[in-house]
């Protein structure tokens, strides 16, 4: 479960759990960075004192992407595979790297996980300390599997920027923003639809903008399935799920089986939530059963899968030939498009979104928005303010405010504060920190 919170108070939540539950009740967990292919490669040939400049350009002939293998990138990359064979030296290094490739290069603490037993942690499992904080010694899909209770408490900058901008409308406006509980407001989605979404949660990158203007986006559904869409494996869905938005009624389903889950999302697999109702609906599978499969696409374990498609397809009889699954051949649902459903449900899987997290995400996202929509200046201070460790931030941020029309005052030691504050309708720079900032952007 993820409690999203402002970064600032995320070490409270969690000195308060402890001090409800317990120090030794209470611990964070650790992760492990692993031997990349890229990274591994650098390591091996600075071991074996082979020149940085040849290191280099050999690492960089792994293609930049997810999950790339050594393995991978000697099959797609003929310049590197002709390296291999012809050169002694990259063969040692290829074949050393390929050996060390995957294995666990350091130890950290997880950014927002939090584990809390019932009894003190070091019954169940080994601890260490960093930093003087109690870190379990496995990862969080092991304590999961130990059936620990995990939670991730996690840090949004931008729920900070809200309260610092509401903060800043009462005080320059003397109004209390309200956030409408429709989320329907025209205006806060023309912002997306124009492509003016600079400074809104989640929706910043060029890509996620031409995203945007192209879906023309006018209910929280599709910002929601925009927060999910945009990653890597369901990305593939987005030009079927704009046709379906414009086009209404001509969606397109595998099977006619689906389309009373995929029809929110114009006939695309979007969210976790949708590949648990279809083993549920399709095939019969409990609510359970149907949580273990979504865990086991998500982290590619190939062998549940290869079990699965079969259970899928044809279902499950216990020793005595009683039903445990129907299958979807039981439910009239003939087997090559049941076979095509899961093929789709394995590719969709790998990077999906749980619905509940990216509605969250889109709440927040609207928030923005809204504020964006109504009190521009304030959040655009409250944001600039929101990087006051981060100064090569603060121009590009400057520049969006000259792009939307705010004016930006100089520092000026009778009016400005310690922050970017409003004045009329103006952002004035702060005292703090920024005199450099004023005069490469000023």
């Amino acid at each position: 479960m993820t409690w999203i919170f402002a970064t600032k108070d995320v070490g409270e939540v969690i000195e308060y759990v402890a001090r409800k539950y317990g120090a030794d009740h209470v611990s964070q967990i650790i992760t492990f960075g692993t031997m990349s292919a890229r990274s591994v490669i650098r390591d091996v040939g600075r071991v074996l004192d082979v020149p940085y400049n040849e290191v280099d350009k050999l690492a960089k002939m792994i293609p930049f992407e997810i999950h790339i293998t050594i393995a991978k990138a000697l099959e797609e990359n003929r310049e590197l595979k002709n390296l291999y064979e012809s050169d002694e030296t990259v063969k040692k290094i290829i074949d050393i790297a390929q050996g060390l490739e995957g294995m666990p290069r350091n130890a950290s603490t997880h950014a927002c996980g939090v584990v809390i037993t019932k009894n003190p942690v070091d019954t169940y499992v080994p601890l260490y300390v960093n930093d003087g904080t109690p870190v379990a010694q496995y990862t969080m899909t092991l304590l999961e599997e130990l059936g620990l209770l995990k939670m991730d408490f996690l840090g949004l900058r931008t729920l900070t920027v809200i309260e610092d901008c509401k903060h800043l409308v009462k005080k320059n406006r003397g109004i209390e923003v309200v956030f409408d509980e429709k989320m329907n407001d025209p205006k806060v989605y023309k912002l997306w639809q124009e492509g003016n979404t600079f400074g809104i949660f989640q929706f910043e990158s060029g890509g996620m903008t031409s995203f945007m203007k192209e879906l023309k986006p006018d209910c929280l559904e599709d910002i929601i399935a925009g927060v999910s869409l945009y990653r890597p494996g369901p990305m593939d869905q987005i030009p079927r799920y704009i046709k379906g938005k414009l086009n209404p009624g001509h969606n397109e389903y595998t099977h006619p089986a689906l389309e009373p889950i995929l029809n929110v999302t114009y006939g695309c697999m979007v969210y976790q939530e949708q590949v648990m109702q279809i083993v549920r609906d399709l095939a019969g599978y409990s609510l359970s059963r149907a949580d273990l499969v979504r865990r086991a696409m998500g982290k590619k374990k190939l062998d549940v899968m290869a079990k699965e498609r079969e259970v899928f397809i044809h279902g499950q009889t216990d020793e005595n030939g009683e039903i445990i699954v129907p299958g979807c051949v039981r439910n009239g649902i003939d087997s090559d498009s049941a076979n095509q459903i899961f093929d789709e449900m394995i590719e969709f899987a790998k990077y999906a979104f749980n619905k509940s997290h990216a509605a969250a995400y889109a709440v927040v996202s609207y928030r923005t928005a809204y504020l964006k929509a109504y009190y521009k200046e304030e959040l655009m201070a409250a944001t600039l303010n929101s990087f006051l460790g981060n100064l090569d931030k603060i121009p590009i941020y400057i520049n969006d405010c000259k792009k939307m029309n705010i004016e930006i005052l100089a520092p000026n030691i009778n009016k400005s504060e310690t922050k970017f504050t409003v004045d009329e309708n103006k952002i004035r720079f702060g005292l703090r920190k920024y005199k450099k900032c004023w005069n490469c952007c000023g």
